[in-house]
């Protein structure tokens, strides 16, 4: 739940598909939010992804929007779940589906207008440490929400990725 901003009622769906992505050495992609406008200050990760345009699939988009962010075509690994909470400030419900996904080849990014004034830059760190990142990061106003939102997300990740490496260890 919002609770950072009054709540004057929600008035619209935003469905979001999202992704921890890993590159070749088992990092994943963080994205640093960084800008000042009408939620206030705004410093804080979150997990590279978007909104799910009319007609699309949820792996479509978030293939689509791992292309614009990161520039890489990705494999699906596995899927984590679904988290659904609010933007008070912004009257939204968000419904937000989240995948891991394996990097193949670089294709190079095309990020929208929007990301270009929020994004400061991408990281690629191991999920350990933006565990970490998210459990230090900005506690107040969205951040905070990103924060609810995805930190329980990344140490969910965390066990299934540990799952999938002891069952290969096991196969192998």
């Amino acid at each position: 739940m919002d609770d950072q901003y009054p709540n004057n009622g929600h008035d619209h769906l935003r469905i979001s598909a999202r992704a921890i992505v890993l590159n070749e050495l088992n990092q994943i992609a963080l994205t640093h939010i960084q800008a000042d406008d009408h939620f206030g200050h705004r410093d804080y990760y979150e997990l590279p992804g978007g909104g799910v345009q009319d007609g699309e699939s949820i792996y479509r988009a978030v293939q689509r929007e791992i292309m614009e962010e990161l520039g890489f075509h990705t494999r699906l690994v596995g899927e984590i779940g679904e988290v659904y909470d609010y933007y008070n400030l912004i009257k939204q419900e968000n419904r937000s589906i989240y995948f891991i996904l394996k990097c193949d080849n670089y294709c190079g990014t095309n990020w929208q207008p929007r990301e270009l004034q929020l994004i400061k830059e991408i990281i690629w760190v191991p999920i350990k440490e933006a565990i970490y990142l998210y459990e230090t990061m900005q506690d107040e106003l969205v951040g905070r929400l990103v924060k609810q939102r995805e930190l329980p997300v990344l140490r969910e990740a965390l066990l299934l990725l540990k799952e999938k490496t002891e069952q290969d260890s096991v196969v192998q």
